[in-house]
């Protein structure tokens, strides 16, 4: 049976959230459509008290926000940015183009070919994640995308020299300093003086989360970001102090991050809740993770292992801590996740600044069909077919005949048509192919 120790808000209190969201989101892409450069000033005004000459900055703006780092700085982003790099590449030459006769004559295949422009959005609200720039400009660069924006807030009054360093280390082609929906909205629409997109990826809040749904289809995205979400799987193999550090290291994120213990020991639930309490008390960052853990924080015990596979994947969390006896085997029978941290030695602080997996994950229950950024979604797989001989298309075209002739498509049948009569049967009459 699957008790629940505590919940967070309600499913229409969720709704409610969402619903404003949606209407705050769409005035503005509606303005900077209509307004461009003008609309996005004044959002970027507005919202973060910023109006530079150019939200574009100049090399000599890059190049200091570079030399204000300290060399340990700089040689910690590159170690990073090489992690993430890595992995990309490996990932990357899994992507192999194919050709293949599936009958003679006929000729099939596909080409992996990088998009051609992506804009990477940094996230910098309450933190600067640098990491950002890693998952999302690294990861272009390896797959190929000729020309790479990436944007990002200012904090407190300025363009971060650690996010814009990281940026260009990674090999942005265009720097921009400005955020939320309007910074989207202006890559992925343009404006006089940016040119469009054609995808735009990476994390962000509600509010660029759902900029990135309402535009779908005019580009494309990676997925939908929103805030950060974790589950932790835990038996009594593991404390309360671990569960509990693993929690709030996700609720600090914002003030709606669900942060999620799920376990077989209700012993350890409820010292984890006590340790979560001790904790908050002395937490620089509590004021923000104490919130998303009152309103979105959640407590589920379970009687079995298989219960806890079953709300893991109802859950379907973005980041998912498993410290278990056996962590091999909710990797064997989970489906639904955005990453999977697995053993007590790993956690999802690693997977978020350096191991090399990417941090930009589904959340809201997103992973349930799609997994997260990875250098396969800035690649198009298209196909391609090359018919080699009259014999191979006249028999082709006998099959496309008949299955037109079925649906009724007679303009399409007669394409097959024309060729049977070219290559093979000379006696096929309009509107369908001998029998």
């Amino acid at each position: 049976m699957i008790h629940h120790l505590k919940q967070g808000r309600s499913g229409e209190m969720k709704a409610t959230d969402a619903g404003k969201v949606r209407e705050t989101v769409s005035s503005i892409l509606e303005d900077v459509e209509a307004r461009g450069d003008a609309a996005v000033r004044d959002f970027s005004n507005k919202f973060d008290n910023w109006s530079p000459e150019s939200f574009r900055l100049s090399n000599d703006e890059i190049a200091a926000c570079v030399r204000a780092l300290s060399p340990g700085q700089r040689a910690d982003i590159e170690f990073a940015q090489a992690q993430v790099r890595n992995f990309a590449q490996v990932q990357r030459e899994s992507l192999q183009d194919v050709e293949v006769e599936t009958l003679p004559g006929v000729v099939l295949g596909h080409k992996n070919m990088p998009v051609a422009s992506v804009a990477c959005y940094v996230p910098g609200g309450k933190f600067p994640l640098i990491a950002s720039a890693h998952m999302g400009v690294v990861t272009a660069k390896v797959a190929g995308v000729p020309r790479i924006l990436a944007a990002s807030p200012p904090v407190q009054g300025k363009p971060h020299p650690a996010v814009v360093a990281a940026m260009h280390l990674g090999g942005a082609d265009e720097i921009y300093t400005f955020g939320g929906v309007q910074a989207i909205a202006a890559m992925a629409l343009g404006t006089e003086t940016i040119d469009p997109v054609a995808m735009v990826v990476g994390p962000g809040n509600a509010f660029v989360a759902e900029a990135k749904r309402q535009l779908f289809g005019r580009i494309g995205i990676d997925l939908i970001a929103g805030p950060s979400e974790t589950l932790v799987i835990a038996d009594d193999s593991v404390d309360a102090e671990l569960c509990a550090t693993d929690l709030l290291g996700q609720a600090e994120h914002g003030f709606n991050t669900p942060a999620i213990l799920l376990t077989n020991s209700r012993k350890l639930a409820e010292e984890t809740m006590q340790e979560i309490e001790r904790l908050l008390k002395v937490l620089p960052t509590a004021g923000t993770a104490g919130v998303s853990w009152r309103d979105y924080g959640e407590v589920i015990v379970c009687d079995t292992i298989d219960e806890m596979v079953q709300e893991a994947d109802r859950i379907a969390s973005e980041h998912v801590q498993v410290m278990t006896r056996d962590p091999d085997y909710f990797l064997r029978n989970m489906r639904n996740y955005g990453a999977l941290f697995l053993g007590a030695r790993t956690n999802v602080a690693y997977g978020d600044k350096v191991i090399g997996t990417n941090h930009t994950l589904p959340t809201g229950k997103a992973a349930r069909y799609t997994g997260g950024l990875w250098v396969g979604k800035f690649i198009k797989t298209c196909t391609y077919q090359r018919v080699l001989t009259d014999e191979a298309s006249a028999l082709v075209g006998a099959y496309c005949s008949r299955l037109c002739a079925m649906e009724g498509m007679i303009a399409h049948g007669e394409q097959a048509n024309v060729r049977v009569r070219r290559y093979g049967h000379r006696d096929v009459p309009y509107g369908g192919a001998a029998q």
